[in-house]
Formats: structure tokens, sequence, C-alpha cells
């Protein structure tokens, strides 16, 4: 086992940051201030979840040494089912990636806005924080080397996650009733939606696809199951204290009080005067480490997702590979550029990945099943566990699917 193989860090930590992305700051925040702790225990129910499906992705990608997508291709080799099934991937890919990447980009640019108007005020008519975003993932990614930006996002998801916290420390949130929301469920009257979007903020469907393509690119051999394993019990937890620590932060300094939340900016700005200008800057760094982390891992999971389902070799540094990401990059940038409001283009995404989870899961649990995973097949267990999830999400998206056409 090489060095490399032995670091218990990575893959994961690349999941980690792709859901705390603007999406989650946005969601997260708005359930925080419209409903206090009362949702807390859907982020506790999404984090285990998140662990139970992407410790079954790790060991798939790891046993067969191809990612999820390469699978469902394998499987479904009838031509008919096979079509099927690469429409439902690609459809689901394509879509809500470019949902996910606009939001990240304009999430990403908001953080740097609320720095900047903190610091010099706001000084451009026109905002370049898009494109330079854009430019700077493009470049990131054009190099195409697995180790340098796996160790860039470790970097942003320690980065975001101290901002977070501290954010949060600031605030000094009630604790029992945050232990309340954790371990009492409940859904407040119009909570539905926010539920399911706070569920899609964390249990992402591409990052299935991310974390098989990625474990079996590090990870060579079953012996590196329990390195794969240490690795989502240490990052998945991480990444759902950030969620937490957000929606209490939001919970603590807006919960009962009329602020407006047009913006994901407006959140930043908006606890400048409760708790001084360093809740501020810690908002808009963590803001912006969320947005541009997510803004390099939605491109390279749908560019790991369209590879694999289409045939195509993964490759970092090919041009079929790096023509996948950069569609995604390309069109989130354009829409993040457009007339269009942030929060509900990041909400919009967020909506549409719970809604997706169910069919996404379905493959997933499906392929954990298959003879030629051996001993490495789900357990009893595990399908119960696996199923349950899928049952809650599809039951969460029906209902939200349901509240979204009574107001239409």
């Amino acid at each position: 086992m090489t060095r490399h193989q032995r670091l218990s860090i990575g893959p994961a930590t690349m999941v980690a940051a792709a859901f705390i992305g603007p999406g989650t700051v946005v969601s997260a925040s708005l359930a925080g201030a419209n409903y206090g702790y009362a949702l807390l225990w859907a982020l506790l129910f999404a984090i285990l979840a998140s662990v139970i499906l992407q410790e079954m992705a790790a060991r798939l990608g790891i046993v067969t040494g191809q990612g999820l997508g390469e699978n469902i291709r394998q499987t479904f080799s009838q031509p008919l089912a096979r079509l099927l099934a690469i429409a439902l991937v690609v459809s689901a890919i394509v879509i809500g990636n470019a949902a996910y990447q606009s939001g990240n980009i304009v999430g990403a640019s908001l953080g740097l806005d609320a720095l900047t108007s903190a610091t010099f005020g706001r000084q451009f008519p026109f905002s370049p924080w898009p494109l330079l975003i854009a430019a700077a993932a493009f470049c990131l990614l054009w190099r195409g080397e697995y180790r340098l930006i796996e160790g860039v996002l470790v970097s942003l998801v320690l980065l975001m996650s101290l901002a977070f916290v501290a954010t949060l420390a600031l605030t000094e949130p009630d604790l029992p009733a945050l232990l309340k929301g954790l371990l009492r469920p409940s859904i407040p009257t119009g909570a539905g939606l926010t539920v399911i979007a706070l569920i899609g903020t964390t249990v992402v469907p591409y990052n299935l696809f991310l974390h098989s393509a990625t474990a079996s690119r590090k990870w060579r051999g079953v012996d590196c199951l329990p390195q794969a394993r240490k690795d989502i019990f240490i990052s998945i937890p991480l990444g759902g204290l950030v969620s937490i620590a957000i929606v209490a932060t939001a919970a603590s300094a807006f919960f009962g009080r009329q602020i407006a939340l047009g913006s994901a900016a407006d959140i930043a700005q908006s606890l400048r005067p409760l708790f001084g200008d360093g809740a501020q800057y810690l908002m808009g760094v963590g803001l912006f480490s969320a947005g541009i982390s997510s803004a390099l891992t939605a491109p390279l999971a749908a560019a790991y997702a369209l590879s694999g389902i289409l045939g195509i070799k993964p490759d970092l540094k090919s041009m079929a590979f790096r023509l996948a990401w950069l569609a995604i990059l390309a069109a989130g940038t354009i829409a993040a550029t457009l007339e269009i409001r942030p929060v509900r283009l990041i909400w919009f995404a967020q909506v549409a990945n719970g809604l997706l989870l169910p069919v996404v899961t379905a493959f997933l649990l499906w392929e954990m099943n298959a003879p030629r995973l051996g001993k490495f097949r789900n357990s009893p267990l595990q399908n119960t566990f696996g199923l349950l999830v899928l049952l809650v999400t599809l039951v969460l998206g029906t209902k939200s699917l349901a509240s979204a056409f009574e107001h239409l």
C-alpha cells in the first residue's frame, strides 16, 4: 500500500465540499430564520443517510474498480433498459448540476461581495466575481491533477468549517432548544419544501457518482475499505456539523425578527448590526469557501457520472472528460451572470435534487446487490437502512412536489 493510499482523508472530504455549498448556506439559513431549531432533525437524518449511501458508493467503487455510472451501464445490458437508465442519469446530472453550478458561482460571488462591502463598500457596478470564480475553477480542473484538486478541496472544507462554527459561537445559540430540534422530529406548517431542501443539500445524488469514481481511483483493492470508511466517518459528520451550525446561527440570530433575507449576501450583512463586523467577515469567508469548493466538485462529479454511464474512460486529462465538466461549468457561469434571483436559483437546485435522490438511490441499491460484488454485497441490515432512506426521501419528495403544485 502506498503512502497516498494510507491517507484516510480524500474522496469523502470532496463529498463534504460538494454538499456544503451555497445551497446549504441559503437553505439552512432560511430554515433557521423561519422555523428556529425545529428542523435540525432533518439534517441529522440527512447526515446519517449520507453516511449510509456514501459508504455503499465507496464500497462499490473500490470492489469493482469502477464508478457508479460504469456499473449501471454494465448492469443494464439490454438496449432499451440501458437507454432508459442513461436518459435518467444524464437528465438528472445535467439539469441538477447545471442548476447547482450556477448557484455555486453565485454563492461564492456573494461571499466576496459581503467581504468587499464590509471592507471597502460596494465599488463595482458590474460584479466581476462570477467570471473570476469560473476562471479559477477552469484552470484547476484543466490541469487534471487529482491530488491537487483533492488538496484544495480539503483545505476549503477546513476553512469553511472554522468560519461557520466560529460564527455560531458568536451568536450564542440556545443549546437545550438545539438538542430538542435535533432529537424531536416535527414539520411546522409550510415547512415541507424546506425539509426536502435541507435533505437535498446533504444527500446529493451526484455525490454518489463522484464518491464511487474517486474512491476507485484513490484506493486499489478491498484491503483499503477500512481507510475509505474512516474517511467517510470523519468527513461526512464534519460537513453535517457545518450545516447544523448554519441553521443554529440563523435560528439564534434571525428567528422571530423582522429581517428580510432577499439574497445570500443579506445573511452575512444582517449579522453585522447584531454581532459586529467579525460575524459578517466569518459568514462571508464561509459562503465564499462553500461556493468555490462546490464550483469545483459539481462539474467534476458530472464528468465522472456522464463518462461512466456513456462508456467514456474517466481520465481527468482526456478531452471527452474535459468537455463534460466544461459544459456544466459554462452553463452555470452563463446562468450566474443573468438577472435571476440567487436565492431562488439555489433553492430550485436543492428541491430538484431532493426529488431526484430516490431515483439515484434506487440505482445504487440495485448495484449493491449485484452478484459480481460477491461477499461485499449489501448485508440484510445495509439493505434495510438503504430502503429506509429510499422510502423517507420518496415520501418527502412526493409531499414536496404536491405542495409545489398546490401553490402554482
